[in-house]
């Protein structure tokens, strides 16, 4: 098996990092575009998708800005990151992706992610 590598990508979203950061942290935010159904216990995200169920660790947070989870059975280093990024001049929000995936599946992934992220500015009505 091929180590993963770490890689971002960077969302426009139109939202307050307010109204955003509730969809990337709260159970029923992320179901509504992450995953079919979310669960949560002692800082245990249970994700499931097509019946099948994945546990990630929240392991950083900070409020209206990021969230950081780290799935139970993946490599100690790998971790998937939302961060809410709004310019100062601006006031334009964008979100920031940060994933890892091995080589060969870096593509796919990211694709994964223009796909839910396009869900989630249609649950937003961005």
């Amino acid at each position: 098996m091929s180590e993963k590598k770490k890689f971002n990508i960077e969302y426009e979203i139109k939202s307050s990092p307010r109204i955003l950061y509730t969809f990337l942290n709260e159970a029923n935010g992320l179901t509504q575009w992450f995953a079919d159904d979310v669960s949560v216990r002692d800082q245990i995200y249970t994700f499931t998708w097509d019946g099948e169920k994945q546990n990630a660790k929240l392991v950083a947070i900070k409020e209206n800005k990021l969230v950081r989870f780290k799935w139970l059975d993946d490599e100690p280093q790998a971790y998937f990151e939302m961060e809410i990024i709004q310019d100062e001049l601006t006031n334009d929000v964008a979100l920031s992706i940060t994933d890892f995936a091995t080589e060969e599946t870096i593509t796919e992934r990211k694709q994964i992610w223009d796909n839910q992220i396009d869900y989630l500015i249609g649950v937003l009505g961005a």
